[in-house]
């Protein structure tokens, strides 16, 4: 299922778990919003409003509050050497669409919760024995590369001979 809706000036084709970017609403983030202007209700039966569809509405839950691109209006004017440049923001809120009601009924999915970080777990004594002594073995030979590679180092190299001047037009008699 389906459904058109305008919000902000704009249409959008929406399905549930879509996440989309609107102009602000009010709202705070983690809570349920209804989009009522639903323009049309689409799937096996499509309903097409007139202007919009009586008891339709579209349940949203509210991600996130942000700031959009920057916009920029440029304007040069020829040859007077005078240019101006005038930039804003839109205010953005993202939403994921949690289902399409129809019939006046309210929203019965709520909020997903937050996922939460996973937290390392210490590992066994025994464990780390090993990998101390895999770590410690493996530096060793490292050091004696370095070691081996800083006499190479120290012998200075022949500097550089400098190209010789082109002869330009004016030099040529």
């Amino acid at each position: 299922m389906f459904a058109v809706i305008r919000t902000g000036g704009r249409q959008y084709r929406v399905v549930p778990d879509d996440v989309l970017e609107i102009g602000k609403i009010a709202g705070d983030v983690g809570t349920i919003v209804q989009l009522g202007e639903v323009l049309v209700v689409g799937g096996d039966a499509p309903v097409l409003g007139s202007p919009t569809v009586a008891g339709a509405s579209v349940a949203a839950e509210v991600l996130d509050h942000k700031r959009g691109p920057k916009v920029i209006a440029f304007k040069k004017r020829r040859r007077k050497n005078s240019r101006r440049k005038r930039g804003y923001r839109d205010e953005i809120t993202v939403l994921r669409i949690t289902e399409i009601l129809t019939d006046g009924k309210k929203p019965t999915v709520g909020p997903r919760p937050k996922r939460e970080k996973v937290v390392a777990k210490p590992a066994d004594d025994a464990d780390e024995a090993p990998k101390a002594a895999k770590k410690a073995a493996a530096k060793k030979p490292a050091a004696k590369k370095a070691a081996a590679k800083a006499p190479a180092k120290a012998a200075k190299k022949a500097p550089a001979k400098k190209a010789a001047a082109k002869k330009g037009k004016s030099d040529k008699k």
